[in-house]
């Protein structure tokens, strides 16, 4: 039984969700306390639930635990099998959160899998489907992986409401793979998803971005919904590159105006651009694990967090890997090889 203590570094939901994925594909079963110790609400979300309720089932996990607020947990796995898979959140809790912890660990069944979710697709605590879409699944499929991932309905912060649907194809082996350099830029723009909310808003975000960014016509993008699809709004930069593709993404708020909304994801983006890194520190967060399971590879970074550095530890107590952080050219990096 692998111990562990949720107040670990960063002490948040990703040792709990990385700790699910890697029980159910190694069969190794783990007990972990105090569950998100360093949140201002420590213990299980419904969306933590919601993944350990996925994780469980597609291994026929014993569990023991699991209950919105609980801060401790028993996990024994079963068998991993694919298979036709539909799970609630029943809030706007993150359904790519839940995507994330599941579909590492489907790639490893020996039968294709189709998982549906309902709940939030794009709130501020996690990233959107389109983040999975365009920068994750592709990066993991350069590793051997064949993930589909389709938004069937925005579900905005707090009323939910949005439907995902993931199809993974069995995949026992990853390759290992390294991303150094992003390569030539072939495409950047920005769109302002907006449901229920003044057309305007839109235009002021896009017209903020094109003033810092200098971009305009086709770069910038108003994506009108169905007002039954909100009340929300999503502004998202899209960068893509020969090699990697990011995307940063900052949510319109009530007396948040949308200067402000753009000055969020302008400064994120213009982060990354100045590292020269191949990845931001979300999409490396993520590409962690599938790297760890491939036995090797690595990428540069704009910035190695403490959420990184805890993700090294949680993957290495059940993996025999080893990560290794560093700094080369001035740049980021974060590799991982045989322990």
């Amino acid at each position: 039984m692998i111990e562990l203590d949720g107040a670990l570094g960063e002490g948040g939901g990703q040792i709990l969700r990385t700790s699910l994925t890697l029980a159910a594909i190694t069969g190794q079963p783990f007990r972990i306390r105090r569950i998100r110790a360093n949140r201002s609400k420590p213990g299980l979300m419904r969306q933590h639930l919601v993944a350990v309720q996925a994780a469980g089932q597609i291994c026929g996990a014993q569990v023991s635990g699991a209950a919105v607020g609980s801060q401790d947990l028993e996990f024994i796995p079963g068998r991993l099998q694919g298979g036709d898979y539909r799970f609630a959140i029943g809030t706007a809790g993150s359904c790519t959160l839940v995507l994330q912890t599941v579909l590492p660990a489907l790639l490893m069944a020996g039968t294709p899998s189709t998982l549906r979710l309902a709940g939030g697709t794009h709130n501020p605590m996690a990233p959107p489907v389109q983040f999975l879409q365009r920068a994750w699944c592709p990066r993991v499929a350069e590793m051997g992986a064949r993930i589909d991932v389709r938004l069937d309905r925005f579900g905005f912060y707090p009323a939910g409401g949005g439907e995902v649907t993931a199809s993974v194809e069995p995949c026992p082996q990853l390759a290992p793979r390294s991303w150094l350099e992003r390569g030539e830029r072939r495409d950047c723009y920005a769109e302002s998803f907006s449901a229920g909310v003044p057309g305007k808003v839109a235009e002021r975000e896009l017209e903020c971005v094109g003033k810092a960014m200098n971009w305009g016509g086709e770069q910038l993008r108003v994506r009108g919904l169905p007002g039954d699809q909100g009340p929300g709004n999503a502004l998202m930069l899209t960068f893509e590159y020969e090699h990697v593709t990011e995307v940063f993404t900052a949510f319109g708020e009530k007396s948040v105006s949308a200067e402000n909304v753009a000055r969020q994801a302008v400064n994120r983006a213009r982060q990354y651009l100045a590292s020269g890194a191949a990845v931001a520190e979300y999409l490396g967060d993520q590409l962690m694990l599938p790297l760890a399971l491939a036995g090797g590879g690595g990428f540069t970074v704009d910035e190695v967090s403490m959420h990184a550095r805890t993700n090294a530890q949680v993957i290495e107590m059940f993996l025999p890997v080893q990560f290794r952080f560093g700094a080369r050219g001035g740049v980021d990096y974060c590799e991982v090889g045989p322990r």
